[in-house]
């Protein structure tokens, strides 16, 4: 693992197990084992065909490198609302405005990355909503992305390794989707 991808002043929130605010911490602290639980989000954002809107995470990251996973994910800063941190980082590594941004539930999860050797212990914010352009991915955030319908997400979900933490949230909101996105369709988790 090359730690130099993250840059060390970058603090998460510490939360207790209710999502209660305890302290702050550096990122890579948090995600060290045993892993700190702290405040997370994951957007799952659709086009106007309700497909899923999914990215590759940049070689360039410390973390699950080219790996496949929602639209968007990250911690919110210390303070910041996760709402704002969402969509800040849509912005920052998409360069998309969300429309109908909605908080559809929380996931708590810890899970190991067994390819760099980091926790996922995170009490994560789940938000849903639309893109209203097409994203345009910033390298070092981003690789590269693709718009799946659920049909297609299946197949990816069975054929390509995703994020450690992917299956957890997605898990978690597959009925909220599919309840949602009708065009998405009946999803499975």
């Amino acid at each position: 693992m090359e730690a130099e991808h993250v840059e060390p002043d970058i603090l998460v929130e510490t939360v207790d197990r209710d999502g209660h605010p305890i302290g702050s911490l550096e990122k890579l602290a948090a995600h060290t084992k045993p892993g700190t639980l702290h405040r997370a989000f994951s957007l799952f954002a659709f086009d106007s065909d309700d497909r899923l809107v999914l990215q590759q995470r940049s070689a360039d990251k410390y973390h699950s490198p080219l790996l496949w996973t929602n639209t968007a994910c990250g911690h919110p800063f210390p303070g910041e609302t996760p709402a704002d941190a969402v969509r800040r980082r849509a912005h920052d590594e998409l360069g998309v405005e969300l429309a109908d941004l909605v908080e559809v539930g929380t996931v708590y999860y810890q899970v190991d990355d067994h390819t760099s050797g980091l926790v996922e212990h995170e009490f994560n914010h789940v938000f849903t909503a639309r893109i209203e352009s097409a994203p345009v991915p910033t390298p070092h955030e981003v690789a590269d992305v693709q718009f799946v319908d659920a049909e297609a997400l299946a197949a990816l979900r069975t054929e390509t390794p995703l994020t450690a933490w992917f299956d957890d949230v997605y898990g978690a909101i597959a009925p909220t989707l599919a309840e949602n996105y009708p065009g998405f369709g009946a999803t499975r988790p």
